[in-house]
């Protein structure tokens, strides 16, 4: 069992990139306390999305927890920007050639809270290192660069097994599931421990987005 509330991050990527204000505001309307924010560089992954300036207007114009994802190569060059820009947490990931225990750190010191993220294919046991020094894990649940993807049950038991690591350690990181995360993909993972949940284009496809919300609760 997971020993955190539940907590919906509906991905503003699925939303409306010519207003995303008002994506903003569908977040917020539906009740969820956070928004993930993707960000691609077009090398790690394959798109490329928004940089802090678009992070930093939707700071202002909202209190929603800012979830910040970077999927970039050097996400050690970016972590200052994005946190002066309005993030609340910060995640990188652990599969490119960097300091990640320094930069983890680091995104610590400017005063948000960090995570580590790694895509479907990486082992589990990549994380080890680092469990103690995070607050949040984020288990990539498609490979990361476009969004509507379809669900990999194969993922399932990653995320199962860090959850055993959390316990067995006593840690207190959330686990945070991204990637065709709809209803029913969501209970799945929280059977397995999964506590915080990214939805992008199943949320904003969703007729009763609050429903979704009150499921999880």
């Amino acid at each position: 069992m997971t020993p955190h509330t539940c907590i919906l991050a509906p991905s503003i990527l699925a939303g409306n990139h010519a207003n995303l204000s008002e994506s903003l505001k569908i977040i917020e309307d539906s009740g969820a306390p956070w928004v993930h924010l993707d960000i691609m560089d077009g090398h790690f992954v394959p798109n490329l999305t928004f940089g802090p300036n678009t992070v930093a207007d939707l700071r202002k114009i909202s209190k929603l927890f800012f979830d910040t994802h970077l999927m970039l190569d050097n996400p050690q060059n970016f972590i200052e920007p994005f946190a002066k820009a309005g993030s609340n947490n910060i995640t990188i990931h652990v599969e490119p050639d960097y300091d990640i225990k320094s930069t983890l750190k680091e995104i610590r010191k400017l005063g948000c809270t960090c995570g580590l993220s790694l895509n479907p294919d990486t082992p589990a046991e990549s994380l080890l290192p680092y469990l103690s020094e995070v607050d949040l894990i984020l288990v990539m649940t498609v490979q990361p660069g476009y969004g509507g993807q379809a669900f990999r049950d194969d993922v399932l038991k990653k995320i199962g097994t860090i959850n055993a690591w959390r316990t067995e350690k006593h840690l207190d990181f959330r686990i945070e599931v991204d990637g065709g995360i709809d209803p029913e993909t969501a209970k799945r993972c929280h059977y397995e421990g999964a506590d915080t949940f990214v939805s992008g284009t199943a949320f904003f496809n969703l007729e009763n987005k609050k429903a979704f919300l009150q499921g999880l609760k």
